[in-house]
């Protein structure tokens, strides 16, 4: 069954209907687990983690979608990934919910980092998962990242046009996607799923422009590197040995940058791919539910 998702408004971006699922009902006697999604996924990225009582006993699990993801509007057209650190602080603000750990897939890691940023009375602590805290330098790739930039130009520039309102997303698109985040095993059911799920969400000239702007964001993002010691949270960072996106040898480097924290942590999982919460399902919920019974 889909995950069932419901909405709220908050005042950024001119006012935007936020979309959010909670995986069982809201108990304010647990701490708080935001889930943030990678690029053109949505809440259903954490099915794995919806699904497991272990998790779900630690905390509550509270899946946001970003700008440009799921069912997500703004009233502005443009957006960037520090709207949609805030944006999620405001759902946050909106549910009545003081604090909370993020954990965040991709580019869910570095809107994790900038809501750490912007709110250290409210992150508790962050959990990138197969992520990057840089632009799409010539470091990263040298340090065995992919190309950002030759990954979302010809996506960018193929999405320019308007678009009428029988256009969804092409399957070229969805599989390339899949293809970096969950590598060459993706079953058929899982590619299956998740190309209902894009073509549910990217369609018209509305679902070509939210998704062109994403890939803008993606391709186009400033590094967070002179920021990081700003952060003041604990982190765990969790980096698979198959991500073929963002590699180990980046995460060494970059977990090093976060110098004012109680504990920088990378732990490296084996095999693991770049949609690691869906690969390695286990791995990733058991390092949450040791990390927030630690620092709640």
């Amino acid at each position: 069954m889909p995950i069932e998702r419901q909405t709220v408004s908050v005042p950024h971006l001119g006012g935007s209907t936020v979309a959010y699922a909670f995986a069982r009902a809201y108990d304010p006697g647990k701490p708080t687990l935001v889930l943030v999604n990678s690029f053109s996924t949505s809440v259903e990225l954490y099915r794995a983690q919806f699904a497991d009582d272990a998790v779900n006993d630690a905390a509550n699990l509270l899946a946001i979608e970003l700008y440009g993801h799921g069912d997500t509007r703004a009233t502005w057209r443009q957006f960037t990934y520090w709207d949609s650190a805030v944006a999620n602080l405001q759902v946050l603000d909106a549910l009545g919910i003081a604090r909370a750990f993020v954990l965040g897939t991709s580019q869910g890691g570095w809107v994790a980092a900038r809501m750490a940023m912007l709110a250290p009375d409210v992150v508790q602590g962050i959990l990138p998962l197969g992520t990057s805290m840089d632009d799409e330098s010539e470091r990263s790739r040298e340090l065995g990242c992919w190309d950002g930039v030759a990954f979302c130009t010809p996506a960018i520039d193929d999405l320019a046009a308007p678009v009428g309102d029988d256009w969804v997303v092409p399957t070229e698109f969805v599989d390339a996607v899949l293809g970096a985040g969950f590598g060459a095993d993706t079953s058929d059911d899982e590619r299956a799923f998740w190309h209902a799920e894009h073509q549910r969400n990217y369609t018209g000239d509305d679902g070509r422009h939210r998704l062109r702007t994403a890939s803008i964001n993606l391709r186009d993002r400033d590094g967070l590197h002179a920021r990081l010691d700003d952060v003041r949270c604990p982190v765990r960072w969790l980096q698979g040995t198959a991500d073929q996106v963002y590699s180990v040898a980046n995460a060494e480097e970059e977990i090093r940058l976060f110098v004012n924290v109680p504990e920088a942590e990378l732990q490296v999982v084996e095999g693991g791919q770049h949609f690691l919460s869906s690969t390695h399902p286990k791995d990733v919920n058991a390092a949450a539910v040791e990390f927030i019974g630690r620092w709640a």
